[in-house]
This record gives structure tokens, sequence and C-alpha cells, in this order.
């Protein structure tokens, strides 16, 4: 495969921008200053690249674990229901890299994460209003089930929680 992970630098900070924010309204808008904070809040922040372009993010995953200090609603729903997770915020990739793996290499990655954390679950959301079918079949295809739903956002975004189970990894 001709895709490497590797963990995000400073230098993607730019590139990982325009991915995120060409992606709404899958994923929420950030800024510089406010990406700056998740990623450096997070506990991984992960790229995908073309092994002949290294320094082209095609593709990004930023993960929390337990007891993250994340004001994130989604997060907070899934911290008071379990004690034993990797929590995925967000995972994007670019238009261009889209049908590639480059998702499922991504999740290959979260789910060692998971497994090297000693944790139980992997949890994550998709929007179902705006609708993302797209993202919930890939999940589903996954392994990730849903658990729950909540409206977000005052109202304008309804996400369905998702689990999968970390002995299952990414199928």
């Amino acid at each position: 495969m001709p895709y490497s992970l590797r963990h995000l630098l400073p230098t993607d900070a730019a590139p990982v921008l325009g991915l995120n924010n060409a992606a709404v309204p899958a994923v929420n808008a950030h800024d510089e200053a406010s990406l700056s904070a998740l990623l450096a809040a997070s506990s991984h922040a992960l790229a995908v690249v073309h092994d002949e372009a290294p320094g082209e993010v095609l593709g990004f995953a930023v993960l929390f674990g337990v007891d993250a200090d994340y004001a994130s609603e989604n997060y907070r729903w899934f911290s008071a229901r379990s004690e034993s997770f990797l929590y995925v915020d967000r995972i994007v990739v670019s238009d261009q890299a889209r049908n590639q793996g480059l998702g499922a290499l991504l999740y290959t990655a979260i789910f060692a994460a998971a497994r090297a954390a000693d944790v139980g679950q992997v949890f994550c959301e998709v929007n179902i209003t705006p609708p993302n079918p797209r993202s919930l079949a890939f999940h589903s295809r996954l392994g990730f089930e849903p658990i729950g739903e909540q409206s977000t956002k005052g109202g304008t975004v309804v996400v369905s929680l998702l689990s999968a189970p970390v002995a299952a990894g990414a199928r």
C-alpha cells in the first residue's frame, strides 16, 4: 500500500485545517487557534500520507482517552456511560483520496491505540441530521453499532452515538 500513518506534526496545521473545514457539516469548523487547542488536548492525532509525498496529509483522526479535559457534548455523553474507551472526535479523509482504504487504515491504528491503552470500546458519533449515510455505512462495516442518539448544537444536529468493541478491531 502506498500510504503510511504518522502522528500529526506542527507543519500539518494548515492542511489539516483545510481538510477539516472542507468536511463541514460532518465535523464542526475550526480556526487555527481552536484546531491547535483541540490537537493539544487530544490523546492521539494521526495523519495518513502518501509514501511518495509524506508532507501531504490525505486524512487525519483526532482521539481522546478517558478523563480528558474536553467539553464536547458527545464526549461527555460517552464519558458518563463508560470508564474504558477511546473516543474518535473526528476522522476526515480528503475527497480526492476517498474509497482508497484510508479511513480503514486510520481505524486500524485507532483500534491498535485502544488495545495499547487497554480500553474496551472505541466510540464515535455520526450525524443523522444533517444526514451522513456514507459515514454510517462505513462505520457499520467496521463493526460499530448504535448505542444512542443525541441532539446537539441547540438542536441543529442529531448524532448517532456508535460503539465498537476493541476485541473486534476494525473489521
